[in-house]
């Protein structure tokens, strides 16, 4: 009969070891997850907005409306300043007409959390109808 007897390493033995260093791996795993909590908020911070899609009446004449962000958080609804309660009443006629369009320009320096209420206003208001003025021409 065979007996078992375990090897005993020493300094000086050069055998390799039988195992799977997992430390690289649990280190990478641990990264992402961070990078999974620190990213997953960010991506469900959405406001839904129901973007108008082509239709038969664009034979219609539209009647155009700018609503602008300024860079220091100023709402204006056609060249008049608004505040914010005063834009939902205001939005809310815009909504009943059929040729109205409404046309959003955000100053790239204003406040996101200006931007946000802003937006939400105009859901909250009914407005299906709405552009968004882009900032490509634009040089900082």
């Amino acid at each position: 009969m065979r007996r078992f007897v375990p090897a005993t390493h020493s300094a000086t033995s050069h055998a390799p070891i039988d195992g799977i260093n997992i430390t690289p791996l649990i280190d990478v795993m641990l990264v992402l997850l961070v990078m999974f909590i620190i990213t997953l908020p960010a991506t469900m911070h959405q406001i839904p907005i129901d973007l108008p899609q082509p239709g038969p009446d664009k034979a219609l004449p539209r009647t155009m409306h700018r609503l602008e962000i300024a860079r220091g958080g100023a709402v204006a609804l056609d060249g008049a300043r608004v505040s914010q309660a005063a834009l939902a009443a205001r939005l809310g006629t815009l909504a009943q007409d059929p040729q109205a369009m409404l046309v959003m320009k955000t100053d790239p320096q204003a406040r996101y959390d200006t931007f946000v209420q802003t937006t939400a206003t105009v859901k909250r208001a009914g407005i299906t109808r709405l552009g968004f003025e882009g900032n490509a021409g634009m040089v900082e």
